[in-house]
């Protein structure tokens, strides 16, 4: 499995401070059997737009995202990440948020979304370490069948769904 890690942060990507989080996912992505690239660090906005459509276009089985999924008017990664999916999976971030929610309430706030691009599955998770690391914990069991169904795999049988 390929995958990206981008982080998303204006102040990481000025070099205001180093990015703590991109280095994290891409040891999580790893540890999770992903060949994984990155982190590569954008400013909100339009570049996370163009980042994720690169990533499609280049044949990434995931791209996740860490940052710009608050509720300030800065925070643009959910709706750049809608503008290039094809459809929604709420179903994983659901989950990450609830993940995240057990521990610290304002989980609940973070608006990152999941969904599929062509044959490409991208997920937002919130820009904190602690948020990282919950995301993770929650991808590393539903990646690696999630990119089997991307590419043709069948569902398991003998299970509900």
């Amino acid at each position: 499995m390929r995958a990206l890690a981008v982080t998303v942060s204006n102040r990481a990507s000025a070099g205001v401070y180093e990015d703590t989080g991109g280095p994290l996912l891409v040891a999580g992505l790893r540890e999770m059997g992903c060949e994984a690239d990155g982190p590569t660090v954008v400013p909100d906005g339009e570049p996370v737009e163009r980042v994720l459509r690169e990533a499609v276009a280049d044949g990434y089985d995931v791209v996740v995202t860490t940052g710009g999924t608050g509720l300030t008017a800065l925070d643009l990664t959910p709706e750049m990440t809608r503008r290039v999916i094809d459809h929604e999976v709420p179903g994983i971030a659901e989950a990450i948020r609830a993940a995240g929610r057990a521990k610290v309430p304002t989980a609940a706030l973070s608006r990152g979304l999941a969904g599929v691009a062509e044959r490409t599955l991208i997920v937002n998770l919130p820009g904190s370490r602690g948020g990282v690391k919950d995301g993770v914990a929650v991808l590393k069991e539903i990646v690696p069948h999630a990119v089997d169904q991307l590419r043709g795999g069948d569902h398991p049988r003998g299970g509900s769904s």
